[in-house]
């Protein structure tokens, strides 16, 4: 796994516009790399509208098919093992 700096909106890995941050390893407060560039206004409203339109089809779901989407976002984060964890 490549870890690239970048925001999900919708499909899109979006390289961000604004301040850069970094995450930091908690054991030895070191800076870790990428720096991912925050979202602009128009960024973090553009999420919110695609988030706002997605919940909008995921509440007319069944509660078997949530379980079964939820389900399947953890086998795929299962799947990536013990580079997740690194």
């Amino acid at each position: 796994m490549s870890l690239e700096g970048k925001m999900l909106i919708g499909r899109e890995a979006v390289s961000g516009s604004s301040t850069p941050i970094h995450a930091v390893d908690p054991a030895t407060g070191e800076r870790l790399a990428p720096a991912y560039a925050g979202g602009t206004h128009a960024e973090v409203a553009r999420a919110c509208e695609l988030a706002e339109a997605a919940f909008g089809v995921y509440r007319e779901t069944t509660l078997e098919a949530r379980a079964a989407f939820l389900e399947s976002v953890a086998g795929e984060i299962e799947a990536i093992g013990d580079e997740l964890i690194e």
